[in-house]
C-alpha cells in the first residue's frame, strides 16, 4: 500500500501522515502513530481497553521473530477486513487506536515523571 491508499483508506477519519519503519510504514495523525502497514497489512494500535473490540472482531495481533527466534508480539492488531473499503468503518476502528496512543503516550509521560522523584 502506499500514503494514497492508505489516505483513501482513512479518509473520513482525517489526514494522515506516512512515515517507511520497521520494513513497513508507521501511520500517524499529528505526532501519535495510530496504525502500522506492514506486507500489505493494516494493524492498529491497542491497549487493554480497545483490545477486546479488535478480538471480537476477529482482528489478529502482528507479531515478529527475532533473530535469537523467540516471537514478539506486539500491541497493533490488524484492521477487521470490513473496514478497509468502509471509510467510515475504518475511521470508528482509527479513532479507538488513536486515543490507545494517546493514552500510551499519557502512560509514559507518566512513568518518565516517576523515575525523577519530583
Amino acid at each position: 500500500m502506499d500514503a494514497a491508499d492508505l489516505g483513501d483508506i482513512f479518509q473520513a477519519f482525517g489526514p494522515v501522515r506516512v512515515k517507511r519503519m520497521f520494513g513497513g510504514q508507521g501511520i500517524y495523525r499529528g505526532d501519535l502513530m495510530f496504525a502500522l502497514e506492514v506486507d500489505s497489512t493494516l494493524f492498529l494500535k491497542v491497549d487493554d481497553s480497545s483490545k477486546p473490540l479488535f478480538e471480537e472482531a476477529g482482528a489478529l495481533p502482528f507479531s515478529y521473530k527475532r533473530q535469537d527466534g523467540r516471537i514478539v508480539v506486539m500491541s497493533f492488531w490488524s484492521l477487521p477486513d470490513s473496514a478497509l473499503d468502509d471509510p467510515a468503518e475504518a475511521a470508528r476502528w482509527a479513532e479507538l487506536a488513536l486515543a490507545a496512543s494517546k493514552r500510551s503516550q499519557a502512560a509514559s509521560r507518566g512513568r518518565g515523571r516517576a523515575g525523577r522523584g519530583s
